[in-house]
């Protein structure tokens, strides 16, 4: 009985052994988390001769233990938009020329009206427990027509070559007014 028991100890401690290894391997391949998202607010107009317009800011956590090596971000908006983006940024050949706190880089072309490609100038990593934002961004537009768009958010670093997308997007939509319509109704 005694070995019986004694042999069911060691099974069982080598069973708890097991799960603990499994739990230091998950955690492991757990240190690189990031998490990116949106907050922002928006000042609507249904009259077609004042514009609308959202302020955001974009946000980075890294929740992981290790440091996010060489942040970067896509900021897109969907295809054949009416809406105009604007944010604090530079291009390459600006930042010789000014050097301001908290800057980012635009990495792709001027012409690009949909994607945008930043970098922050400063900021070469984000360590544990830090954030990084991209911050007072703009969308404007006039609600000449109905319209709908939306705009997306991806991280990249070192370990995220291929992208991690935000948490949530931000999607506008909206209907022209006729007020003569109302009127007569």
């Amino acid at each position: 009985m005694d070995s019986d028991l004694s042999q069911w100890k060691k099974r069982h401690e080598r069973y708890i052994h097991e799960i603990k290894e499994k739990i230091e391997e998950l955690k492991q391949s757990q240190d690189q988390h990031v998490y990116s998202y949106f907050t922002y607010s928006i000042h609507f107009s249904h009259d077609p001769a004042h514009e609308s317009m959202l302020l955001g800011s974009f946000h980075i956590q890294n929740k992981g233990r290790e440091p996010f090596k060489a942040p970067y971000i896509c900021l897109k908006l969907s295809e054949n938009s009416i809406f105009h983006f604007l944010g604090k940024y530079l291009y390459k050949d600006s930042l010789k020329k000014m050097r301001m706190s908290g800057a980012w880089e635009r990495l792709n072309e001027v012409t690009d009206k949909e994607e945008f490609w930043l970098r922050p100038v400063e900021v070469k990593q984000i360590e544990p427990g830090d954030s990084l934002t991209f911050s007072n961004f703009q969308l404007k537009w006039s609600p000449e027509k109905n319209y709908a768009g939306s705009l997306m958010g991806f991280t990249y670093g070192e370990e995220h070559e291929e992208g991690v997308p935000a948490l949530n997007q931000i999607n506008l939509s909206g209907m022209n007014v006729d007020r003569e319509d109302d009127n007569h109704g």
